[in-house]
């Protein structure tokens, strides 16, 4: 029997001869003062933040119970400039990070600053933090004190004689206590600094001694470690870079070194193996078994580098299954996923009975698909491969007992025609698929110049918008709103108009849209807001009525950023105009983006006397549910109604309907697209108290409708 001095036993002799020689010098020296540090600056830290946290608490309840009683009475009348003074004046000591005042159901009334920022808010609590003690009581009346990522929030009741009509909450911070901890310990590791310097020559000794085992111990560590182990990482850096034959020389050895290098080799075989599987993995849609978007890319990336070559052709096919949505919504996502899967054996089955060589399938993502084959006279191919995809893919399939039908928008480009690069290609097809969704879905159609010259237009247009009001190109005109019982002009809508130097009246369905996309419609949404209050605060009415009133679209992002009121507040203060003169006008996509958000602003505009109307009502996923939810002044049906009233009894059933639940709602309606006395005599009939139109009115500059009103 051989018996085997292994590395284990060497070093572990090394170990422990150096360790009982070194210990006898070190460890009563080194526990015992590692023991009394330890103890001393636990102890001591401990204290002083302990000591620090009681009169930061005792502060608190202090400054807390004193700021509650003097916010009472101005709480009671809701007097935020004598709040916001209290505040303010508590919030100026050095340890508070914030002053919060807010009403009995912990809405924030006031936070110190100019603005009152927080106004509205809720008070939240605050996640304690692990093992320190927070101070509450069982009567709601009385200072609760909550710890918080080093904050001590303080809340304290506002009470009226025994009623409670609100809370105030003080944030002190913990910086100045931790400070004076800091400088204690600093003070004890000084002395204790002091003491360690008397051992210095004990420890010179046993570092001496360390040094000495240690070189002994580096000389064997170097030939029977540190050698072998360079040979594993020279393998396993062969490894990485996939030359895993180099695994399988290390040295052969009979200790833990020589076990370590043949577990390694196995290990290396093992990757090797799983490599191909996960490139197998990774270059498969798992879903429908065909090539991901990864395989795609370097699959392209190849075929053109070979046809640059060759100057072959290579047609790219870009299949969007059309409306797929629906049907994940109505059979569930599951269902989806058998449409796919169905859709994928169909397109691989088109191609096969196509006879198209060299064929490559993709599934590009979600419910696209890439066909890629190469040849020559690839376009006539395309059209007639495309043609039998879109009869395969319209085939009804019968998907959970229901006969589903669905169709394919189909994008194609060529190579090197329409572009010399993948990622072009990619591009290209897929703005081909777009243009072929644009002509009705269900058809293919090819890549061109014409779309790339669209985009480049859109492009220049985005340019020219960011200027166009700085040049004057930008202007407002009116369309007047009529009260169709006694023929009065009412008020009138902002519209924007933007006559562009070179190709003239701009329609605002292109412009606006651009302008959504880019960010530019916030900047315009507040020029406008600002420029139609102007104009409106001019207009008067001679009857000595109520005073004409103007509406202002506002956009979706207008709304989404979330200071839409302060905006508007803004715009009545620079314009001067009355609050109850403005109508703002929003569309129902708009609200449904974030109906909650929508509630919030609507409210508070509403408070300060803005009407807020419902704009193209009717064209929305649930327009008539948002009259409950959300409140609004009035309500504009769309024109597309208002065009079919006299030929479509289902309009005019609709429109008729609308008017009646509006008047019980006590909510107003204006009609729009008036365009006809038909429309307007049997909107009057129906009983729709207000109208806009070209019948009634065309849009007009500012001046021009002001004289409509005097």
């Amino acid at each position: 029997m051989i018996l085997r001095w292994s590395l284990r036993s060497q070093l572990l002799a090394w170990v422990l001869l150096c360790t009982t020689t070194v210990a006898v010098i070190f460890v009563g020296l080194i526990w015992r003062e590692q023991r009394s540090f330890e103890l001393m600056r636990e102890q001591g830290n401990g204290l002083v933040l302990e000591l620090v946290r009681d009169g930061l608490q005792q502060r608190g309840s202090a400054l807390a119970s004193q700021l509650s009683n003097a916010v009472a009475n101005p709480l009671y009348f809701l007097d935020l400039d004598r709040i916001g003074e209290y505040t303010r004046n508590t919030g100026q000591q050095s340890d508070v990070t914030y002053v919060l005042v807010a009403d009995a159901q912990g809405r924030i009334v006031h936070d110190g600053s100019r603005d009152i920022a927080r106004f509205g808010e809720a008070l939240d609590d605050f996640a304690q933090d692990s093992g320190v003690r927070t101070s509450s009581a069982a009567r709601s009346n009385a200072v609760t004190l909550q710890w918080s990522q080093g904050v001590l929030h303080v809340t304290a009741p506002v009470l009226l004689g025994e009623q409670i009509i609100g809370r105030v909450r003080i944030g002190l911070s913990m910086e100045e206590g931790q400070r004076t901890a800091q400088a204690w310990g600093a003070t004890v590791e000084a002395g204790l600094s002091r003491t360690r310097v008397s051992h210095v020559r004990w420890l010179l000794l046993g570092l001496g001694l360390i040094t000495l085992f240690g070189l002994i111990g580096l000389f064997f560590l170097r030939r029977n470690v540190l050698k072998p182990i360079r040979a594993l990482a020279q393998a396993a850096s062969a490894v990485e870079v996939g030359r895993y034959i180099e695994a399988r020389g290390l040295e052969a050895r009979n200790d833990e070194i020589g076990d370590l290098s043949r577990v390694f080799s196995r290990m290396a075989d093992s990757v090797e193996r799983h490599e191909r599987e996960i490139r197998r993995i990774a270059y498969t849609d798992p879903l429908t078994g065909l090539g991901n978007r990864l395989s795609l890319g370097e699959s392209l990336e190849s075929r053109l580098l070979t046809l640059q070559a060759s100057s072959g052709e290579l047609a790219l096919m870009f299949i969007d299954l059309d409306d797929i949505k629906r049907v994940n919504d109505t059979l569930g996502h599951h269902a989806g996923d058998e449409l796919l899967v169905d859709v994928a054996l169909r397109i691989r089955q088109a191609c096969a009975d196509a006879d198209v060589d060299a064929v490559e399938l993709a599934r590009f993502g979600g419910d696209e698909f890439v066909v890629l084959f190469p040849g020559q006279s690839v376009r006539e191919r395309a059209v007639s491969l495309a043609e039998r995809l879109l009869v395969a893919i319209a085939t009804p399939m019968n998907l959970n007992e229901r006969a589903l039908i669905v169709s394919a928008s189909i994008g194609i480009t060529v190579f090197p025609d329409d572009a010399a690069s993948a990622a072009q290609m990619v591009k290209n097809a897929d703005m081909a698929m777009y243009q072929a969704k644009a002509a009705g879905k269900g058809c293919y159609r090819f890549y061109s110049r014409a779309l790339d010259e669209e985009v480049e237009r859109r492009v220049r247009l985005e340019r020219d918008l960011r200027g166009a009001w700085d040049r004057g190109e930008m202007s407002l005109a009116f369309q007047p709103v009529f009260d169709l019982i006694d023929g009065r002009a009412v008020g009138a809508e902002a519209l924007l108009r933007w006559e562009h130097p070179e190709l003239g009246l701009v329609p605002p369905s292109i412009f606006i849209g651009i302008a959504e996309d880019s960010g530019l419609v916030e900047a315009l949404g507040e020029r406008v807001l600002e420029l139609a209050m102007r104009a409106a605060s001019t207009w008067t009415s001679a009857s000595g009525g109520r005073p004409p009133f103007v509406a202002i679209n506002v956009s979706p992002r207008q709304l989404s950023r979330g200071d839409l009121p302060e905006v508007v507040e803004r715009a009545l203060l620079r314009s001067g105009l009355d609050a109850h003169r403005v109508h703002l006008e929003l569309t129902e996509t708009a609200i449904l983006r974030d109906e909650a958000q929508a509630t919030a602003a609507f409210t508070r505009l509403r408070a300060k006397g803005v009407g807020v109307w419902l704009d193209d009502f009717g064209t929305g996923f649930s327009g008539l549910s948002h009259l409950r939810r959300v409140p609004v002044d009035g309500v504009k049906i769309d024109r597309s109604f208002i065009t079919d009233l006299l030929r479509d009894p289902n309009d005019l059933a609709l429109t008729t309907g609308v008017i009646a639940m509006a008047r019980s709602l006590g909510v107003t309606v204006v009609a729009e697209g008036i365009e006809n006395e038909g429309q307007h005599d049997l909107l009057r009939e129906r009983g729709c108290p207000m109208g806009q139109g070209f019948f009634l009115s065309r849009p007009l500059p500012g001046d021009e409708v002001g004289r409509l009103f005097g």
